[in-house]
This record gives structure tokens, sequence and C-alpha cells, in this order.
């Protein structure tokens, strides 16, 4: 059975003291930082697993797409 991937637009911006920040417009609350951007990536993929696997199990959080 063939695996569905998902796409969601993250937006990456850098605070003022230095560290990557990423956001999720897709998924409310689904953000993350770091302070490099090899870091940022793998953080922000496990915070999207970690909010679609809550909105799966928790009505309050539902995606409604």
């Amino acid at each position: 059975m063939a695996k569905k991937i998902n796409q969601y637009k993250i937006i990456i911006e850098q605070d003022e003291d230095g560290y990557f920040v990423a956001s999720v417009p897709a998924l409310p609350g689904c953000h993350t930082q770091a302070k490099t951007l090899g870091d940022l990536k793998e953080r922000i993929r496990e915070a999207i697993l970690l909010c679609l696997e809550v909105a799966k199990t928790n009505p309050k959080y539902s995606l409604n797409y």
C-alpha cells in the first residue's frame, strides 16, 4: 500500500538572537526553533508529526481538511 506524503508550507525567520524559527500556518500551534537550519529541518519535521498525531486523537485540534 502506498504511503501518502503531505506537504506543508513552512515559514522560516531568524530572530534577534540568531535562532531560526519555523512555523507551519496550516497547523495552528506548530512551530519550533533551532540554532542551525539543519537542526531546524529535523525539529520542524518532528513538530509536524506531533501536531498531526494530536489532531487525530483530539477533536479540539481537528484540521478540517
